[in-house]
């Protein structure tokens, strides 16, 4: 057979695909190429902010000054001044200088003070978030009825209302429970938001029916089916939520400038964006350890947090 001779007509045919295929396969390969260098570029224009803080962080404040200087200069009325059209940025410093973050973590205490009150904030909402929304989403996702339906309905109404649809309301209960310039007007709307609810009550009702049918008829009570069953499967989907929803509370600012009157409670986040003229030699180096928790959170729980998005609670087969 290897040594046959095909018919003229048919060894063009042949050839003609194999040509075809070669080609396909040529611009296939091309195409990734291309693909690759696209998003290359994107991935570096994203990650130029990121790697131009982390780098002038570590410039000397007379540099940081002459390169960015005339952009925060203000008017002696507290207006902005444009002097420039252009900023010189700066990737490399000249000198390399810690002083910055000597400064910040020992001469400037009122830093560290804000960076503990985001995290006293953060982390007692992140904890009881996770345990009403773990209990909530267990009794919507178990039991059936109108009333679960209409209250899973309103959880859904306000989990697709902006914040500052609902601002005005914190503050008038806030005030009526007198709790204003208290950490508890940032805690108590933290605790019950429905956001963790709802992601959780999507992932438990993907756990099949069957494994807690069958433990309840081998006598396994509703305590042990959610502490040995649901919260040992909803793992992946307990560490993405933690991961988005620290990062959410990590970030805030609306909350705490409308409901904390008093400067000293006031989170990182906001005290970042009131840095002023003379102190943005400091900016970059605060900046960079604002970002050091919720980045190693993300690296720590990123298989966690793309398996809980994708898998959404599904058993692994």
């Amino acid at each position: 057979m290897a040594g046959m001779k095909l018919p003229t007509g048919e060894q063009q045919f042949y050839e003609r695909a194999i040509r075809k295929a070669r080609r396909k396969k040529k611009i296939y390969k091309y195409g990734i190429i291309a693909g690759t260098i696209i998003c290359t570029i994107f991935a570096a224009l994203f990650l130029l902010p990121t790697i131009l803080t982390i780098t002038n962080s570590f410039m000397s404040s007379s540099e940081i000054n002459a390169n960015y200087g005339a952009v925060f200069q203000t008017t002696e009325t507290g207006g902005k001044v444009f002097i420039s059209k252009t900023v010189n940025l700066k990737f490399i410093p000249d000198m390399v200088s810690f002083s910055q973050y000597f400064t910040v973590l020992f001469k400037s205490p009122e830093y560290l003070v804000k960076f503990w009150n985001s995290m006293f904030y953060v982390v007692p909402i992140l904890v009881v978030q996770l345990m009403v929304a773990m209990l909530a989403s267990y009794g919507f996702a178990r039991y059936k009825g109108r009333v679960r339906e209409i209250i899973f309905f309103i959880y859904i109404i306000m989990m697709l209302m902006p914040y500052q649809v609902t601002l005005v309301p914190n503050y008038l209960v806030s005030s009526w429970l007198k709790i204003l310039d208290t950490r508890w007007a940032i805690w108590l709307p933290g605790f019950f938001s429905p956001f963790a609810v709802y992601l959780l009550t999507k992932f438990i009702r993907r756990i099949p029916t069957e494994v807690m049918e069958a433990a309840s008829i081998d006598g396994a009570s509703e305590w042990q089916i959610f502490s040995q069953i649901c919260f040992p499967l909803c793992k992946s989907g307990l560490i993405s939520i933690a991961i988005l929803v620290f990062i959410d509370y990590w970030n805030m600012v609306e909350q705490p400038l409308i409901l904390l009157t008093n400067d000293e409670l006031h989170p990182l986040s906001v005290f970042l964006s009131k840095i002023n003229a003379g102190e943005i030699s400091l900016a970059f180096a605060v900046a960079v350890i604002y970002l050091v928790p919720p980045l190693l959170i993300f690296l720590y729980g990123e298989e966690y947090l793309i398996e809980g998005i994708s898998y959404q609670g599904g058993l692994k087969g």
